[in-house]
């Protein structure tokens, strides 16, 4: 299925276990740039628009930040990226907590867990993570456009 702006409700971007550039516990946003896999979605990316990360592997998988695009989608092959703004969570939304969650459970990082940056959530899978948030999403989150 090719996207659409309006299929994007958020923007998921996956890390293989947790990034180093990445404290465990700010007090304050991180700004930090997260490669990307040169595909037409780079052209959807816009500043301002929601994103998550969500962080694969054995320890903590799920949501462990939520924030928003700086920028657009920078460079070109192997050098494409994006700048975020991300808030750490206090706690990872769980990767089993949402999978249980059938508004989730149909999200791509699920379907095909091993795909590519940029993935996306739709504004059903979306809802279901801002829930699972409840009172951890940080003042002010998710931006809206």
């Amino acid at each position: 299925m090719r996207l659409s702006e309006r299929d994007v409700a958020c923007w998921l971007l996956k890390s293989a276990g947790w990034p180093a550039e990445l404290p465990r516990h700010p007090d304050t946003p991180v700004r930090v740039r997260r490669c990307l896999r040169p595909t037409y979605r780079l052209d959807l990316l816009r500043p301002g628009q929601p994103c998550v990360l969500w962080v694969s592997g054995r320890v903590d998988p799920g949501v462990a930040a939520v924030g928003r695009l700086t920028s657009p989608a920078q460079g070109e092959g192997p050098d494409a990226g994006v700048h975020v703004e991300l808030f750490v969570l206090a706690t990872v939304v769980p990767r089993p907590d949402l999978v249980a969650d059938p508004r989730f459970r149909t999200a791509e990082v699920v379907r095909m867990a091993a795909g590519s940056n940029p993935s996306y959530l739709d504004a059903v899978q979306f809802s279901a993570v801002l829930d699972h948030l409840g009172p951890d999403a940080p003042a002010g989150w998710p931006p809206r456009p």
